[in-house]
């Protein structure tokens, strides 16, 4: 399974690392999503979820 978000959808994002001559380089940043137990469905599960999900209140911990 992928690390990402099950509440927001976010996950790893990728793009170029840039030198000072402009030499491009392929990198990823990596979501801060973390696993933690929430109520889904009325059970509670064990999955990822971002931090900022968790700041925001949108989610609840179990």
């Amino acid at each position: 399974m992928s690390r990402k978000c099950v509440i927001t959808g976010r996950q790893s994002r990728t793009g170029n690392q840039r030198s000072h001559a402009m030499n491009a380089n392929k990198r990823s940043w990596k979501a801060n999503v973390q696993k933690v137990r929430i109520m889904v469905d009325g059970k509670p599960k064990r999955v990822y979820v971002s931090a900022r999900a968790l700041k925001s209140g949108k989610v609840k911990r179990v």
